[in-house]
């Protein structure tokens, strides 16, 4: 493919468009996602995106903004599953899995039964990235401002809180604040991300540029920068790959992102073996 092949879809609005807010998108999900993993949190990111559909479908029904209702509908969600996670009357996965899905379903009836408003339910499940308009792109940037300015100033309480929250109460950090600041981050990262990605594929956007940097690294710092920088090469690859061989935008970007992780993981386990062959001969 010469230069001007790869370039020729750029002439087209949409495509830029594309481009531009899968790059933010998976920068976005990269850098939150480290506190997803950090935290064992990873189902959390799979079920609120399920649970933000549900919000949306509501929204549409009663006749409020669906930006502001589905953001609101995510956050009780979040705060509710971070609620049950700290109480544990139940295994976490469980209460997860239940409030998540029950909402997800209350969505799926909703459309079903009333219709989708503004967007087709299949972009909200699956995405329609190259359908996205100024807008999003837009808005998929100012709530990666937010979570970078989150992140920025509040680095200390969120390491401590994320490492060891009964030592980050002792020295006065109020966690419970950063859990509910972290879980608001979260699902507007979700919900900014869904025309982009797709209900389906968020989780894996947020988990595997995470994983692949905490596989690299073990500075925490280093991890946000890496998995940040994956993210974003992960979005603009894809998008660019899954153009030019007719391929579905979001799962084009999660397999780019899981090449990555396979990378990693190989080049991990040689780095071991090879580390081990040396130890053994001393």
């Amino acid at each position: 493919m010469n230069w001007s092949e790869f370039t020729a879809p750029y002439a087209f609005e949409f495509f830029r468009n594309g481009v531009y807010v899968a790059t933010l998108a998976g920068a976005l999900c990269g850098l939150v996602g480290c506190y997803v993993v950090l935290r064992n949190m990873s189902y959390i990111g799979h079920g609120l995106s399920h649970a933000i559909f549900g919000g949306y479908a509501v929204a549409g029904l009663v006749g409020v903004n669906l930006f502001l209702g589905a953001g609101v509908w995510g956050v009780v969600t979040a705060l509710a599953i971070g609620g049950i996670v700290r109480r544990r009357p139940i295994g976490s996965d469980a209460a997860i899995g239940v409030v998540t899905t029950a909402s997800f379903a209350l969505g799926i009836a909703l459309v079903e039964r009333y219709g989708s408003p503004d967007r087709s339910a299949d972009a909200l499940l699956f995405g329609n990235i190259l359908g996205v308009k100024s807008s999003d792109v837009w808005l998929v940037g100012a709530v990666s401002l937010v979570a970078l300015a989150f992140v920025v100033f509040g680095y200390r309480p969120l390491l401590f809180t994320t490492f060891d929250e009964e030592v980050a109460q002792a020295t006065g950090v109020r966690t419970t604040l950063v859990d509910v600041l972290l879980m608001m981050v979260l699902a507007a990262t979700v919900l900014a991300t869904m025309a982009v990605m797709g209900v389906t594929l968020i989780a894996a956007t947020l988990v595997v540029p995470a994983v692949v940097a905490r596989m690299v690294t073990d500075s925490f710092s280093k991890m946000l920068v890496i998995a940040t920088v994956l993210g974003a090469i992960s979005g603009f690859v894809g998008m660019n790959v899954s153009y030019h061989l007719d391929l579905p935008s979001g799962s084009t970007i999660v397999l780019v992102a899981t090449a990555f992780f396979l990378m990693a993981f190989v080049g991990g386990g040689r780095l071991r073996r090879r580390a081990g062959t040396v130890a053994h001969a001393h």
